[in-house]
């Protein structure tokens, strides 16, 4: 066999090819081996008749197709491998000519692994940058526990900012009832920013047993173009406030909390944690922009496949959050003005897909640079980390046996170790 290969990109590639008689005619062998097994000859068993008696039974162009198959997918996967050439796709393949025990030369295309030529992964600029702890920090974690200590008493008086009103309402936009504008028995907390501007400034001051009229318009930007910058007038029954009482901040109350014997003790903890998520925050910033740097010095093409899987799995996750919001993604399209999928691909899709492919094949080459591999011992660790977090769902937890689900979990630690190594490299 003979190939030759032409770039046709810096990501694809044309390998003409061609295969002899010899390799032809071991294509064919394979072919009639496999015909053997669903003709009849008369005095032999199927699947045990002479290779060259299946010759002379089989149909000549069935034979023929047969022995083309076995000998393209032969010679398409020894061509790339020779060439050192890694596929990302199944080639396409263009039949130049065909002769059945003769010859045959074809063309097989395919995005391949482009080239990675590294830049200078010893001479980033990076500074980690910590935020201090404030007090406003420690302040907003301790009136956050306040609420989840508070206590609710059930008041005559009028709701004020603060307060829980339980109320009933009906949103009618042109005096017809409106999709998602019905609520019985919703606890609101006023102040607390939950519905469109205004409808809970409209309720502080009026008391339980108290209904009134709300009109409102909806905010331009609203995810409901239906109701986007719609006037609506809100119907609303208010059954109950409650008074929302926060606990002191003292002794007791820090007892309460946790294993402190003073509000001191308490702050203190509060602040040694936030450091430690502060901490956490600004070393995954440090790695982020250690790669990011490390891809705007190098040199990479991302394939077009690698491109479109990637930004399947992007609107993947899009859509998913948006489910959890209550939204489509053609409504994400229209919240971000753009005019249909295309948009959204040309204005933030393509570039996010190609920067995370980038990081990834930067990385890749980077661990072969490094020399950096998962060790078993590190792997075993990984997995049965993993399976722990999954001690409750067996099913899920066995998925981690599966050689395939343990690549991807050597992988990602083999990621991990490599910007580890790219961050200790640059912060000397």
């Amino acid at each position: 066999m003979k190939s030759s290969v032409k770039n046709t990109s810096e990501t694809r590639v044309a390998v003409t090819i061609t295969v002899d008689k010899s390799e032809l005619h071991a294509a064919e062998q394979v072919a009639l081996k496999k015909l053997s097994k669903t003709i009849k000859v008369p005095g032999f068993r199927k699947g045990h008749i002479p290779l060259e008696m299946v010759a002379k039974h089989v149909d000549p162009s069935t034979l023929a197709q047969e022995t083309l198959e076995n000998a393209l997918s032969k010679a398409v996967a020894e061509a790339f491998i020779t060439n050192k050439l890694q596929v990302l796709e199944r080639p396409e393949v263009e039949i130049k000519k065909f002769v059945p025990g003769d010859i045959l030369e074809f063309v097989a295309e395919a995005d391949v692994l482009p080239e990675v030529k590294l830049g200078d992964y010893k001479k980033l600029k990076l500074a980690k940058k910590v935020e201090a702890v404030s007090k406003s920090d420690i302040e907003d974690v301790i009136e956050r526990i306040r609420k989840g200590f508070s206590e609710k008493k059930e008041t005559k008086k009028p709701a004020q900012l603060g307060d829980e009103t339980v109320i009933d309402f009906v949103g009618k936009k042109d005096n017809v009832a409106f999709d998602g504008g019905t609520g019985n028995d919703y606890p609101l907390v006023l102040g607390s920013n939950s519905f469109i501007p205004g409808f809970e400034e409209a309720l502080v001051g009026k008391k339980a047993g108290d209904t009134l009229d709300v009109p409102l318009a909806f905010p331009k930007e609203y995810h409901a173009k239906e109701l986007a910058g719609k006037p609506v007038v809100f119907e609303v029954t208010i059954k109950k406030v409650n008074h929302i009482v926060l606990p002191e901040v003292n002794d007791e109350f820090a007892a309460k909390v946790g294993p402190f014997t003073a509000v001191d003790e308490m702050k203190k903890d509060i602040e040694a944690e936030i450091a430690a998520q502060k901490e956490r925050e600004a070393t995954d910033a440090l790695k982020d922009e250690a790669v990011k740097q490390l891809v705007a010095k190098s040199k990479v093409s991302v394939p077009k496949v690698l491109r479109e899987d990637q930004i399947r799995s992007i609107e993947q996750d899009v859509t998913q959050n948006l489910m959890y919001q209550g939204l489509s993604f053609e409504q994400y399209l229209e919240n971000k003005g753009y005019a249909d999928r295309d948009a959204w691909l040309e204005a933030e899709a393509n570039e996010a897909a190609d920067n995370r492919i980038k990081a990834g094949l930067v990385l890749a080459e980077l661990s072969k640079e490094l020399k950096i591999e998962a060790t078993a011992d590190e792997l075993a660790e990984h997995i049965n980390t993993y399976k722990s977090q999954y001690a409750n769902n067996p099913d899920m937890a066995k998925r981690f046996d599966e050689p395939e689900v343990q690549r991807e979990v050597a992988n990602r630690l083999i990621t991990e170790k490599t910007v580890d190594a790219l961050v200790a490299l640059n912060t000397k």
